[in-house]
Order: structure tokens, then C-alpha cells, then sequence
């Protein structure tokens, strides 16, 4: 079930021409037989974990993964009995190092992240089967940055985890003085090694809203 807010802010979006237009391109292209990822029931699976206050962490990714049976509605996450993409892996060898009881799991399942309070959001929620960026500039930008904003305005103060150019361009009007901003390179396989590890932005998060007095990620809990 979608947390309130973001029923509120999904009712809103579908008010406007942007939002009609997108979601009828998407059910023009399921109709033509194409594979959309993820499953319809899916698509806003980001939103039914925690709702716009209880937002710790937000780590943004790009779209989502476009194999078979891989994207369920999480950036970076797939289901347990999938095979870890490389983008996670390279996360998981980054955890290693900077978060000390951190061990590499043997499956790439996010939702305990989730659970504690990181929103794991891409910037575009739907793509179409083996077409990476296949989504881009249909509409969901303007949705999520539409839920950025949101939370920029109206969360207390969180940890925005910008991997890559496309999450970074989404950092630009978010509060610095509210908001902890960390930029980095993606984590995929073709950026990991220009700065992405040894970022540090785990510890780093969790450094933050400890001097904020909340608690902390617990990283290793998957």
C-alpha cells in the first residue's frame, strides 16, 4: 500500500497533461506486446515503505534494471534468487570497505534498507525490456522531481545520495543548509573506479543523522 503522502502527491500528478501522456505511452507500448519493467503493481513499490516524514537516506539512481526478472520497483534492488547486477556489487565492494561489520550478502535484496528509512528512488521508474534509458524524457523526471522537491521542502532534514550525472542535475535546488548532499560517480562498472569507491557516503551518511540525533542505517542488516 502507498504511504499517504505520496497517494496525495501521485493524485495530484495525475491531474496534469505531463502525467496522462506518460502513463498513456507506457499502456500503448504494454498493448504492442513490449515488456515494460517492473511489473505494473510494482512501479511505485519506492513509496509503500516509508512515508515523505520518515525519510532518512535517499539514494537515486538512474532507471531501472532492464533484464528479465530483475527491476521490482527499488533502485539498485533485485529479489533474492536473482544474480547481483554489477552496479550493486560494486555497492556492496564500497560497503566493505567503509562500514566495518558490513559482509557481502549473497543476494542483492534491498527492502531491509527500505524498512529502516531509505528511499531507494531512480529518477525514471519504468523501461522497456533490454533498452536501458528507454523511459528518459517521457514524463517521469518531472514526476520525480516533483517528489524531490516534496521532500525537500517538507522532510526535516535527510542524507540525498547522488550517484552519476542524472541524480546529481535532480541535487541542484535541494537545501544544502537542511539537507546533507553527497555526489558521486555511479556505481556502474564504467564509473566505479572515477571516484566512486572510497566515497565513503555510508559512514558518512549515518555520521550525519547521528549528530542529528537520529539512529543510524544498520548497512549490514540484509
Amino acid at each position: 500500500m502507498i504511504k499517504p503522502h505520496w497517494q496525495q502527491i501521485i493524485k495530484q500528478a495525475q491531474l496534469q497533461d505531463y502525467y496522462c501522456q506518460l502513463q498513456a505511452d507506457i499502456a500503448k507500448q504494454r498493448s504492442q506486446g513490449l515488456t515494460i519493467f517492473p511489473k505494473q503493481e510494482d512501479v511505485f513499490c519506492a513509496f509503500e515503505f516509508l512515508d515523505l516524514p520518515e525519510i532518512k537516506v535517499i539514494i537515486l539512481g538512474q532507471d531501472p534494471y532492464h533484464g528479465e526478472h530483475q527491476a521490482h520497483g527499488l533502485a539498485f534492488s533485485v529479489q533474492k534468487g536473482i544474480k547481483v547486477p554489477p552496479s550493486l556489487a560494486n555497492i556492496y565492494k564500497e560497503l566493505s570497505t567503509d562500514v566495518a561489520d558490513f559482509t557481502t550478502p549473497s543476494h542483492g535484496n534491498l527492502t531491509s534498507w527500505a524498512e529502516q528509512g531509505v528511499l531507494l528512488l531512480n529518477t525514471v521508474l519504468t523501461v522497456q525490456q533490454g533498452q536501458a534509458h528507454s523511459h528518459a524524457k517521457l514524463g517521469w523526471e518531472t514526476f520525480t522531481d516533483e517528489i524531490i522537491e516534496h521532500i525537500n521542502q517538507h522532510n526535516n532534514g535527510c542524507v540525498f545520495i547522488l550517484w552519476g550525472a542524472h541524480a546529481q542535475k535532480k541535487g541542484r535546488n535541494i537545501d544544502a543548509h537542511k539537507h546533507l548532499i553527497l555526489n558521486g560517480p555511479h556505481p556502474s562498472p564504467l564509473s566505479a573506479y572515477r571516484g566512486f569507491f572510497g566515497c565513503k557516503h555510508f559512514s558518512k551518511a549515518n555520521a550525519w543523522l547521528e549528530e542529528k540525533g537520529q539512529k543510524g542505517i544498520n548497512w549490514s542488516s540484509l
